[in-house]
């Protein structure tokens, strides 16, 4: 699956919506596993922090299934423009996909079309620290 296909996965669930003081569906995520199934979802933005990711969304989907290894992952969200950006994870979902799963710091986070790295260069202090 191309950086494109992927990216298209995701876009297809964009849903932007509003309830009250909650927003949903701005930034939608799509992975694919290291079995080649794909998983979506987007993400639910709370007044009071309780909200989460879309990377929370897909992987949360994908953990119900029972599967645990990323291959590949990726973010998107529209400006009010309409053009499409593909967003890199913060760092409490890089550090979810790789408590997930330790063989995730292998998996390809999708910075572009023509652009993606090891979840491992994106999280390169992961190791707990040796005593001194």
């Amino acid at each position: 699956m191309s950086n494109d296909d992927l990216i298209a996965s995701a876009q297809a669930v964009l849903n932007p919506r509003e309830s009250g003081d909650m927003a949903s569906g701005q930034v939608a995520s799509t992975l694919v596993t290291a079995q080649g199934t794909l998983y979506s979802g987007v993400c639910i933005d709370t007044p009071c922090g309780m909200g989460f990711c879309a990377e929370h969304a897909a992987i949360a989907a994908m953990v119900t299934a029972g599967e645990y290894r990323i291959a590949r992952i990726v973010a998107v969200r529209r400006s009010e423009e309409g053009a499409l950006h593909v967003l890199p994870p913060c760092g409490r979902c890089r550090e979810f996909i790789r408590q997930i799963d330790p063989a995730n710091l292998e998996a390809e986070v999708v910075l572009g079309r023509e652009r993606s790295v090891p979840l491992r260069e994106m999280l390169p202090y992961h190791e707990w620290p040796a005593a001194i």
